[in-house]
Order: C-alpha cells, then sequence, then structure tokens
C-alpha cells in the first residue's frame, strides 16, 4: 500500500506543470473546418503552432488485422484482464479505480486512473474501443490518452472521418508531433496499441540526458517511430522536462468520454548499453 501511495504522490508532484491551466483565456479558431490554436507557442525547429489547425492531417491508412486479442507474454504483467480493476487507482484519491467494468471491458469515467505499480521503459499492449454511434467532433468525439509515467501522452481519439488539430489526432504524442498515419477503425470496433516506451534519463543534478521515446503501432500501422518527447504533456505548449523518478505509475485518460478498454498488459524492456 505505500508503494503505491509513494507512486501516486510522486507522479502527483510531476504533474504539477501538466495540470497547469492557462492564464490567457485561448483562443480557438477554425481552419478548413479544423478547429484549433493558433496563439500557441510554436513548435520547436518549427513553423507550427502547438494545436495549429493549418498542420497537415496524417495520411488515412485502412489498417489491417494485427494483435487483437493478443496474449500476454510469459513475463508480462497484466493489468486489466476483463474482470477487475485491481491493478488500478483512482488518480485524485489514490482509492478504487471509479470506471466500470462490463462484458469484460473497463469503460472510462469519472476520473483518470492510474496503475498501482510503477513503471519505467515498458513493452505495452492495449485494446480500446471508441463509442457508437459516435458523438461531439474534434477533441469532443472519444477522447482519452495513454500517459505513459502519468506524463507523456499517445493521443486516443475517434479520427474516424473526424478531423482535429494534427498534433491531437490518434496515435501523436499530444501536442507535439502528429501520428505517421491516421490508421483509426470505425467507432463500435476494437483497436489495438503496440508501443515501446523509453524513460527520460536525467543526471546528478537533474539535467537531461536523454528524452522520452516512444514507438507506436497502431492497428499494426506504424504511428511512431522511435520519436523523441519534448517534454512532459502540456495543452498549448509544447512541454518541458522536469527531473522525477526512474519509475512512475502508467496513467489512463478520462475526458468526458466513455471509451473502452481491454486486454491490457506490459513487459519490462531492458535497457542495454553495450554496444
Amino acid at each position: 500500500m505505500k508503494k503505491i501511495f509513494a507512486g501516486a504522490a510522486l507522479l502527483a508532484s510531476a504533474l504539477h506543470l501538466t495540470l497547469a491551466q492557462p492564464v490567457s483565456k485561448p483562443k480557438e479558431i477554425v481552419l478548413d473546418g479544423v478547429a484549433g490554436f493558433q496563439d500557441t507557442p510554436l513548435q520547436p525547429e518549427s513553423r507550427w503552432h502547438v494545436h495549429d489547425p493549418a498542420r497537415p492531417q496524417p495520411p488515412v491508412v485502412t489498417p489491417g488485422t494485427f494483435s487483437a486479442a493478443a496474449t500476454p507474454p510469459g513475463d508480462a504483467t497484466v493489468l486489466f484482464d476483463g474482470k477487475d480493476l485491481t491493478a488500478w487507482r483512482d488518480r485524485k484519491t489514490g482509492g478504487p479505480a471509479l470506471w466500470t467494468v462490463t462484458d469484460g471491458m473497463a469503460v472510462s469515467a469519472k476520473g483518470d486512473i492510474l496503475t498501482a505499480q510503477n513503471f519505467g521503459d515498458i513493452q505495452l499492449h492495449l485494446e480500446f474501443r471508441e463509442p457508437a454511434p459516435p458523438a461531439g467532433a474534434g477533441q469532443s468525439r472519444g477522447n482519452s490518452g495513454i500517459f505513459f509515467m502519468g506524463l507523456y501522452e499517445v493521443q486516443i481519439l475517434d479520427c474516424y472521418s473526424n478531423r482535429t488539430y494534427a498534433d491531437g489526432s490518434t496515435g501523436g504524442l499530444y501536442g507535439q508531433h502528429p501520428a505517421l498515419a491516421n490508421a483509426c477503425r470505425p467507432p463500435g470496433d476494437w483497436s489495438t496499441y503496440d508501443c515501446l516506451f523509453t524513460a527520460p534519463r536525467f543526471g546528478a543534478h537533474g539535467e537531461l540526458l536523454s528524452p522520452a521515446t516512444l514507438t507506436a503501432l497502431l492497428n499494426g500501422v506504424a504511428v511512431q517511430n522511435h520519436q523523441s518527447f519534448r517534454g512532459a504533456t502540456n495543452w498549448r505548449v509544447p512541454g518541458r522536462y522536469t527531473p522525477h523518478a526512474s519509475e512512475l505509475p502508467l496513467l489512463l485518460q478520462y475526458h468526458n468520454n466513455p471509451v473502452a478498454f481491454r486486454n491490457i498488459w506490459v513487459r519490462p524492456i531492458p535497457h542495454v548499453q553495450e554496444p
């Protein structure tokens, strides 16, 4: 129990930047039917603003069949097997997760959840399903997210025939790097994420030695290729790094939409530094 709440406390401290509210009122604009912002900072070494509606959309790729109902490997930690959410905690209280479990799936509700166990470098398998029939548009349609270490997000959104700012699309490192492709299935169909995440490394004085990186397949289509995070995920800013523990909980976001999840497991990835 101490380990659970220690991890939650570390994450709460690290999330301070991510959960900060913007000082000025956002000025949302719509360009070619895509809502977004151009009063935000420019992405580093880029001509695009954070959440820029003018940024090109990821190309649509029709996915094949890949890793659905994948059986966990022998060394995997199963985080959800369709039975209960005992491996998860409510982010705000540290108590039991408030999501509902029905018909072998967990449905997001009432708040974010995070794992009782802390993780660093991991392989993640997760399956999700967007609500059907769809409701809303842009960022209001089937919004959720996977936050590695509770800080670094790969987006979940219903982007099937639904355009949004490119760095907020499914498969994107939210607010930073758009997905390489839009491989979304129709709402009501199950989708799969298979991800390789490497945690950031910090020096003895808190300096960043190497950034967090993600390789991600969405429905078998590469949507991130060893892409570096620019820092902790945030809204309307590129993100920056703040030193934190080498292991922190995995977090699933509730963003006012009932997104369903099943078959979630992780396994550690050894960090090999030998040539």
